[in-house]
C-alpha cells in the first residue's frame, strides 16, 4: 500500500513537472512574440530633434506608398518618352533613361516611331513636345494602369494638341539608380493618339 502511494505520488509529481515545463514554454513563447512585436513597432518609430524637443516621426510601410510610387513611375516614363526638343542628343538621352523603366514593349514603340520618321520630323520642324498628365488609373489587383494625357506639339507653323491614352502592367523589381521606384512597365501600348486641336501660327 505504501509502495502504491509512493508510485502515485511519483506519477503525480512527474505530471506536474511536465505540465509546468509545457506551461513555461508556452509563456516564454507568448512573451517572445510580444517582445518581437514591440521591437518591430519601435523600429518604425524614430525621434527627430527640433531644437531640444524630440518629435516622434513614424516610418511608413513601403506597400502603403506603392500606389503613389506606381503613378510617379508611370508619369516619369511618359514624360521621358514624349517630352522632347529638336535635339538628337537630348532625345537619345531621354529614350535611354526611359528604357530603364519599361520592358521590350517600350523599345518596340520607340523603333516603330523611329522607322516612321517621328524623331526626324521633330528635328526638321524644330518642334517642342510637352506632355501634360491628366490622370493615371491603377488596378492594383491586376497590376494594370491606364494613362491619360495631352501632348502639345509646338511647331514653327502651328501648335497641335493631341490626346494620348496608353496602357500597360506594372512589375516590381529591385530598385536601382536607373530605376529608383523599383517598377518595370510591361506590355505597354498606345490606345489613342489623335489630334484635338491644330492652331496655325501667324506668319508675321
Amino acid at each position: 500500500m505504501i509502495i502504491k502511494n509512493i508510485e502515485a505520488k511519483v506519477k503525480l509529481a512527474t505530471v506536474i513537472a511536465i505540465g509546468s515545463l509545457i506551461m513555461a514554454i508556452i509563456v516564454v513563447g507568448i512573451n517572445s512574440l510580444y517582445a518581437y512585436r514591440m521591437v518591430a513597432n519601435a523600429r518604425k518609430s524614430i525621434y527627430i530633434l527640433d531644437g531640444n524637443v524630440p518629435v516622434l516621426a513614424r516610418q511608413t510601410d513601403a506597400q502603403m506608398n506603392r500606389p503613389a510610387e506606381y503613378r510617379s513611375h508611370v508619369n516619369l516614363f511618359h514624360s521621358l518618352f514624349f517630352s522632347l526638343t529638336p535635339d538628337d542628343k537630348y532625345m537619345e538621352y531621354q529614350m535611354k533613361k526611359a528604357m530603364y523603366l519599361v520592358d521590350e514593349s517600350g523599345m518596340k514603340q520607340y523603333n516603330d516611331l523611329k522607322e516612321n520618321g517621328f524623331f526626324n520630323s521633330i528635328l526638321s520642324s524644330s518642334s517642342v513636345l510637352t506632355l501634360q498628365t491628366d490622370s493615371i488609373v491603377l488596378d492594383g489587383d491586376r497590376s494594370y494602369f491606364r494613362y491619360y494625357g495631352k501632348l502639345r506639339i509646338d511647331r514653327r507653323s502651328s501648335t497641335v494638341v493631341r490626346s494620348l491614352i496608353t496602357e500597360g502592367y506594372l512589375k516590381d523589381i529591385p530598385r536601382s539608380d536607373n530605376n529608383p521606384h523599383g517598377v518595370l512597365i510591361t506590355g505597354w501600348k498606345t490606345l489613342e493618339n489623335k489630334d484635338l486641336q491644330d492652331v496655325a501660327k501667324n506668319s508675321f
